[in-house]
């Protein structure tokens, strides 16, 4: 778990703060060797100055060298100083009032004052960890720009604003300011981001215990977070992301801000991006000569397009949006009609469409792989009467076929080679691998990261070994970094 450090110019500068046993000044943090000895350590940088080959920036980059994870780091510092092409999100800029075209705030530990604001702090933060921001935006033809964002002193702050950097400094570091808990306390915390509004997530409540079980007979703890607690990654060893990834979602942002926090991650945010793209992931496994189903990508500007699927791929064909999950942008074209209004809708909110061939089976392979290896192996069998595993009724209910798991050593030996060529081209993360096989040769669907683990389900033959094993992963991977 990690412990929390303030570093201050001066011990005065603390005066109008409660006194606390974690702040240090800048001058004693920087004796050679001081605090070495404690990797698992949250610095938080509050010099004056950040400025090249000033305390402030030697304090992040000791921090960074001792191995503490410490804000700001000393990228973000370069990159206040050298970015100017930062891409403003809307984030809710878009509905202000038209009276207002400029904006001047202050940002403490990724919050402000301001309700209508809270979202672009938020977004700006993620950006630039940094404890307080000053940032100026101004709307121009219409449209939002970043006139200026850098740091701002602390010291320098009125009594209100002090009133609010305490309050948000609290929230941040909550653990700085709490008695320690009296119950058992664990060497390492991992942080298990989930959805608590999602329908389908990629574990049920049932297997977040088992994996909280998991990880505490090996002296971790795994603790629940949401979309909102994106500032307490800091707080945390690890990050196991249980919700359903995306690009576009808040899962992806976490994954990278973990990952620049030097969290362990799974996954990783390389990983979500070459697993949840579909485009991707068929020109990645035919350019390495993993089987997959004849497949064909293809553009509205394509000439012929339309032919080109039917001459290449035949009909049936099934079409894909690139990031669909879930069965979710799988569509079955049984004729030339239907291939042509269910490519124009995919059109209008993608550029590209995969086509493949439709491949009927009785039921898709799922291997689960971690670390390079097989772990666990099951049958997902399609849903009665319909052609796939998961059927989305117009009701907004959902229905699935049945499903068996089986040892991996009954599995056969192609759907296994295959699957593990697969998943090595992603990395060595934790990824569900789907695959048909047909005349005893296996074919790649797709490689999932954040794959499904339920209980009752995935852990139907080897039980807890399923959850020991992840969170088994988690401690060599953590031990390896020496956090």
């Amino acid at each position: 778990m990690a412990q929390f450090l303030i570093v201050i110019d001066d011990a005065s500068d603390w005066r109008p703060y409660l006194p606390s046993d974690n702040m240090v000044t800048v001058h004693d943090y920087l004796d050679m060797g001081a605090y070495a000895d404690r990797s698992a350590m949250q610095v938080i940088n509050l010099c004056r100055s950040y400025d090249y080959l000033s305390t402030g920036y030697y304090c992040s980059l000791m921090a960074e060298a001792r191995g503490h994870r410490v804000i700001p780091r000393v990228m973000t510092i370069n990159d206040l100083t050298q970015d100017r092409l930062f891409s403003l999100p809307l984030s809710g800029l878009d509905k202000l009032p038209d009276s207002v075209n400029d904006i001047a705030m202050k940002i403490y530990f990724g919050f402000c004052d301001n309700p209508q604001l809270e979202k672009i702090a938020r977004k700006i933060f993620e950006r630039f960890t940094v404890p307080v921001l000053v940032v100026r935006l101004s709307r121009q033809a219409g449209k939002w720009q970043v006139d200026t964002i850098e740091p701002s002193a602390f010291q320098d702050l009125t009594e209100p604003e002090q009133d609010l950097f305490a309050k948000y400094l609290e929230v941040f570091s909550q653990k700085v300011w709490k008695l320690p808990k009296a119950a058992k306390r664990y060497r390492y915390e991992i942080a298990m981001l989930v959805d608590e509004h999602e329908k389908m997530p990629a574990s049920d409540k049932a297997a977040l215990k088992l994996f909280t079980k998991s990880a505490n007979r090996i002296g971790m703890d795994l603790v629940q977070i949401g979309a909102n607690d994106l500032a307490r990654l800091s707080e945390f060893d690890g990050l196991f992301i249980r919700s359903t990834t995306n690009i576009s979602n808040f899962t992806y942002r976490f994954a990278k801000a973990a990952e620049q926090l030097g969290l362990v991650v799974m996954d990783d945010p390389e990983s979500i991006m070459k697993c949840t793209n579909k485009v991707f992931l068929t020109e990645l496994l035919n350019r390495h000569k993993v089987p997959v189903p004849k497949s064909l990508i293809f553009k509205k500007s394509d000439e012929n397009w339309v032919d080109n699927v039917i001459d290449n791929i035949g009909l049936p064909a099934v079409l894909k949006v690139p990031d669909g999950a879930f069965s979710l942008g799988v569509l079955k074209v049984k004729d030339r009609q239907a291939l042509i209004e269910q490519a124009n809708k995919i059109f209008e909110h993608s550029a590209l469409i995969l086509a493949q061939a439709f491949m009927p089976t009785d039921y898709d392979w799922r291997i689960g792989m971690l670390n390079r290896q097989p772990i666990y192996a099951c049958r997902y069998f399609m849903s009665r009467g319909h052609w796939q595993i998961y059927q989305h009724h117009q009701s907004g209910r959902v229905s699935s076929g049945d499903f068996d798991c089986v040892d991996l050593k009954m599995v056969p030996q192609q759907v296994i080679d295959t699957a593990t060529k697969a998943a090595n081209l992603i990395g060595a993360g934790l990824y569900g691998v789907d695959l048909k096989e047909i005349d005893g040769k296996a074919y790649v669907i797709e490689v999932n990261d954040n794959p499904s683990i339920d209980h009752d389900v995935e852990d139907l033959f080897l039980g807890d070994l399923v959850y020991d094993r992840v969170m088994t992963e988690f401690l060599r991977r953590i031990q390896l970094r020496g956090l």
